[in-house]
């Protein structure tokens, strides 16, 4: 008897063991967002082998190490970067993201910093043996983004701007490392600009007051509720001026022109749920916007691969 009880402890000793190194490993990837990490690294290799690599074939993408390297050390780079932004949000995380802040519970802080330390550290190294000029590429993205969570995520209007441009930056590496420079590309970079920036601006509203009470300055709490719906609002109405721009200027073809016609039905759509301005319109409006630039990478990849058969 006595035999089954200690058989039976050690099972349920061993059940919770494992459920808590479970939680401590999912509570981890949910503080580095490195889902988040994951898209970003299938958009990278996309919109690099796809729009900004013109002239190398397949084969020597695959065996181009450099361009590995610096995708490699920007996924590690934005692994940094999601723990040291919910280190210095852990607060107001408790309040407008209490699920995923109790996921994070079973890892205690330090070594969430510890994590962030090796990342950064790993990153930089692997950096400094590519070239001079990668590392000085990194060292700017790694201290941009922990300065946009120290300080300039509480400043209003910089931190919506700061927020996009730090999640467009390795593209723009990429851009400059292949030296593509043409319309089409600028085009497109604005119109991916300005849904990332309505994204971040609409997510504000849904915890504009949790930002007030803990001191993160943003449109949706410094203006009026008319006066916030009206610069989401502008800048839907621009999105749709820079993609008929891009249907009509630059002889875009495929997938993409299918994409950026139907875009523009996307954003009345958007427009007409900011107009009612309730939360829950505000909260289809990002999932309408962020599933839009989801299919923007699938459209850029089918169109990619028409292209290069």
């Amino acid at each position: 008897m006595n035999s089954e009880k200690e058989t039976f402890e050690e099972k349920d000793f061993f059940s919770k063991s494992l459920f808590y190194r479970l939680s401590q490993l999912v509570g981890f990837l949910v503080g580095a967002r490195f889902f988040v990490a994951i898209l970003l690294t299938f958009a990278l290799y996309v919109s690099t082998f796809f729009l900004f690599n013109q002239d190398e074939n397949f084969r020597k993408f695959v065996f181009d190490f450099k361009v590995h390297g610096i995708i490699f050390c920007t996924v590690l780079s934005i692994l940094a970067g999601g723990i040291i932004n919910q280190f210095y949000d852990f607060e107001k995380d408790h309040i407008v993201k209490p699920f995923r802040t109790r996921i994070q519970s079973f890892i205690k802080q330090k070594y969430f910093l510890y994590a962030y330390i090796a990342l950064t550290v790993i990153s930089l190294g692997i950096a400094s043996f590519i070239s001079y000029r990668v590392l000085i590429f990194f060292v700017v993205y790694q201290f941009f983004m922990w300065f946009y969570s120290h300080k300039l995520s509480r400043i209003l209007i910089v931190n919506n701007l700061t927020f996009v441009s730090l999640t467009l930056y390795p593209f723009f590496g990429m851009m400059v490392y292949y030296e593509t420079f043409s319309k089409e590309v600028l085009l497109m970079a604005v119109f991916l600009f300005l849904i990332l920036l309505c994204i971040d601006i609409v997510k504000d509203t849904l915890t504009k007051n949790a930002d007030k009470a803990f001191g993160y300055i943003t449109i949706p709490n410094f203006f009026p509720n008319k006066t916030a719906k009206s610069i989401i609002i502008f800048l839907l109405i621009l999105t749709i001026a820079v993609s008929m721009k891009l249907i009509a200027k630059t002889g875009i073809s495929g997938f993409m022109a299918y994409y950026f016609a139907a875009g523009l039905f996307v954003m009345i759509g958007c427009i007409y749920f900011i107009l009612n301005y309730s939360k829950k319109s505000n909260f289809i409006t990002i999932n309408m916007l962020r599933l839009w630039v989801f299919v923007g990478i699938i459209s850029m990849f089918i169109n990619g691969i028409e292209g290069k058969l």
